[in-house]
């Protein structure tokens, strides 16, 4: 595990699960904006304006509710957003929807922006943007706000199941 900003850093659950399952990745500490009430979460371009990477490398983590009441993880490139028609087929719910803000922490023990697909408190049907294949790495969250993990998809599966589909609509970096 290499820490660019070679600090000493707690373990997220995130980090302790890909080291049980021998994953490969590289762990990035970026600066935060802190508050009385804890970091501020950055948005995905931040994210790839503050490592000198394109937004299409940075992905996020978004859960939603389908039509059936179960819940999904769809992980998205920052340049993009969530196609909700191609979302919800690709899971086969007729429709789904973004949970509110105040539900993400106590369903998947991760904050705004701090949300990774790895180590959620349970196991949600996972997928992952077609867009992500280009790429030998893609950078998602940790599971802290301002931890990013950089890591290969072949090297993410060994962590967590997923499928990839077209599920984004992709705005480059101008």
């Amino acid at each position: 595990m290499k820490d660019k900003a070679d600090k000493k850093i707690t373990k997220t659950n995130a980090v302790r699960i890909l080291e049980a399952a021998k994953a490969r990745y590289e762990l990035i500490t970026l600066p935060l904006q802190e508050t009385s009430e804890g970091p501020i979460a950055i948005s995905a371009r931040r994210v790839a304006e503050l490592l000198g990477q394109k937004a299409e490398v940075i992905f996020k983590t978004l859960v939603t509710v389908g039509k059936s009441r179960e819940h999904y993880v769809f992980v998205v490139p920052g340049a993009g957003e969530l196609d909700l028609r191609k979302a919800a087929r690709a899971v086969n719910e007729k429709t789904i929807e973004m949970i509110p803000s105040k539900e993400l922490l106590p369903l998947t023990g991760y904050v705004h922006g701090g949300c990774s697909p790895v180590g959620m408190k349970k196991v949600f049907r996972t997928v992952i943007d077609a867009s992500a294949e280009k790429y030998d790495t893609i950078f998602v969250s940790a599971g802290r706000i301002g931890l990013q993990l950089e890591i290969a998809l072949p090297e993410l599966r060994k962590a967590v199941e997923f499928i990839v589909a077209d599920i984004a609509e992709i705005q480059p970096d101008k």
